[in-house]
């Protein structure tokens, strides 16, 4: 049973979290049901949308299970069985590798859903979430310079409020206003990425597998096709509706002088009218968000302030995926919480602390500078093309390649494809 014993005068909680979303969610869980006063802080209410793919691949599958969620399809999960890339006039459906380390299967859900049932996950832990409060700046010791809470304003009439406590966690995605009110800025020198999607109805909603469009062609004048910048995706809802999307890397030429809505809206009136991707089928507007990549922002952790998921560039450079990487270094995070407040406060507390970036690195720093590499790469078109007609037609290299790009191999115990990604990931220099 929580208490607040452990607080010092002044104090309004052991750790402060801030964002409800996976991040901040799984972190909050972690801290709470390991006995600490968590309070987590959310700028929006539940139930509320956030432009994803809404997919999730085996990593991200493998991060609910350790959370204790149910992710059986009773418990309203559609489940996949791989990914179907579609490009160079071809299309190859490659199965979720078996591993002993990640489930067989991927997941679909609707973020509107997939984030207040982690909201609630931690309220069920223990935590205390308060909606409608945005924080806007952290509180630093005048003296030592150390976050000891935060500024926000809370409720419809944006009432001033402060929360202090010794630890703050910013999982407040890529406007990261708690790391920019320290001075933490975006390194210019890791990749970016925008995404906007758009829900339809579809007869595709149903599908076991998530699609990947390696290029996007307006093919809406059959007699002058053009190929388009970015990557798509088709994920099936399986409620009747599809997500729909496109991403677009800051190392392509189109970064930043694009319009991605109607970038999307070419791409997608050339694809067939029975899928029923078109206007009079659209459910919503177009949503568009900005990917913070390769961990574009650093130090991960610095006086009493950790970053985690977003905030601290953590989305994959390989394939833009973030769900599973902000839950996975919320777990770290955590852990290293727990372990600094069993210690007195000082050298011993920080030592403790300064663990986290280092099991950051280690979990993913290597991947991420193969990862940071790749987008430099994709980013030509010359080079994406020719990727895509002379690699979608070996099977065995779209399977090493599946493997890299959702980082789904056993380091130590997988196959000969398992060993050259881990050799891969281990000879490179961390990000």
């Amino acid at each position: 049973m929580i208490t607040s014993s452990r607080r010092r005068p002044g104090e309004d909680a052991e750790v402060i979290v801030v964002g409800a979303g996976p991040a901040g969610s799984t972190a909050a869980t972690y801290l709470a049901r390991a006995g600490l006063d968590v309070l987590l802080l959310e700028k929006s209410s539940f139930p509320r949308e956030k432009v994803c793919g809404d997919g999730l691949t085996p990593r991200g599958v493998k991060q609910l299970i350790d959370l204790g969620i149910d992710t059986t399809e009773k418990a309203g999960w559609l489940h996949n069985r791989g990914l179907r890339v579609v490009g160079g006039g071809r299309t190859i459906e490659l199965d979720w590798p078996e591993l002993a380390t990640f489930p067989p299967y991927g997941v679909v859900r609707p973020r509107q859903d997939f984030d207040e049932m982690l909201a609630r996950t931690a309220q069920h832990a223990g935590a205390r979430l308060l909606e409608q409060t945005t924080v806007q700046s952290a509180i630093t010791d005048e003296r030592t310079g150390r976050v000891i809470g935060v500024k926000a304003v809370t409720g419809p009439d944006k009432k001033p409020v402060s929360y202090r406590a010794p630890l703050v966690v910013a999982c407040d995605g890529v406007s990261a206003r708690l790391a920019l009110s320290v001075g933490l800025d975006k390194r210019e020198d890791r990749p970016m990425g925008v995404a906007v999607r758009r829900y339809y109805e579809s007869p595709r909603t149903k599908d076991d597998y998530l699609e990947s469009h390696l290029e996007l062609w307006d093919r809406s004048n059959p007699a002058d096709p053009k190929l388009l910048p970015g990557y798509g995706w088709i994920f099936g809802m399986g409620d009747g509706t599809v997500n729909v999307g496109l991403g677009i890397l800051s190392t392509s030429k189109a970064y930043g002088k694009t319009d991605y809505r109607a970038l999307l809206k070419s791409w997608l009136d050339g694809t067939p009218e029975e899928w029923g991707f078109r206007d009079a089928n659209a459910i919503g507007k177009v949503g568009g968000a900005a990917l913070p990549m390769g961990f574009n922002r650093t130090p991960h952790y610095r006086d009493g302030l950790l970053l985690v998921g977003d905030a601290g560039g953590m989305v994959n450079p390989f394939n833009g995926e973030g769900i599973a990487y902000a839950m996975e270094s919320a777990r770290i995070a955590s852990e290293c919480v727990v372990h600094a407040l069993a210690r007195a406060e000082g050298s011993s507390r920080e030592r403790a602390l300064g663990r986290y970036p280092v099991a950051i690195k280690q979990a993913l720093g290597g991947y991420y500078r193969l990862g940071n590499v790749f987008s430099k790469l994709i980013g030509n078109p010359h080079i994406m093309k020719a990727a895509t007609r002379y690699g979608l037609p070996m099977d065995g290299l779209m399977k090493l390649v599946l493997k890299l790009l959702a980082g789904l191999y056993d380091p130590k115990d997988g196959d000969a494809l398992d060993k050259m990604v881990a050799t891969a990931v281990r000879l490179a220099p961390s990000a």
